[in-house]
């Protein structure tokens, strides 16, 4: 599936702002959102394969899923094609043990 750089932009602004929580444990999600650019098209599609890179981005927030939620509903992620019920389906597909099973992201849960 090709993607516009559009999207590729804003996948990465949304992805960094989860990953990049500032000193006082705030997420800044448009800072945490370019962290999150492996995980496109598998936060776009239940059906592709979820790189390595992606996984990695993804466990660092197995301490703060409510940064990682922010992330997901965010208008960024929103505008780049993410699809918030196949994103919170990635930590399962990473085959994490530690995963937030059961967290509430908006009306989705982590499976």
């Amino acid at each position: 599936m090709a993607f516009s750089f559009t999207n590729l932009l804003s996948l990465f602004l949304i992805l960094s702002a989860v990953l990049g929580a500032n000193a006082a444990g705030q997420c800044v999600v448009e800072s945490e959102a370019t962290k999150m650019a492996p995980c496109v098209e598998a936060a776009q599609n239940a059906n592709a394969p979820v790189s390595a890179g992606c996984c990695n981005a993804v466990h660092k927030f197995s301490t703060d899923p409510a940064c990682l939620c922010s992330v997901l509903l965010s208008k960024t992620a929103k505008d780049a094609g993410i699809d918030p019920a196949v994103a919170v389906s990635i930590p399962k597909r990473c085959q994490f043990s530690d995963r937030p099973v059961g967290y509430k992201c908006g009306a989705y849960t982590v499976p």
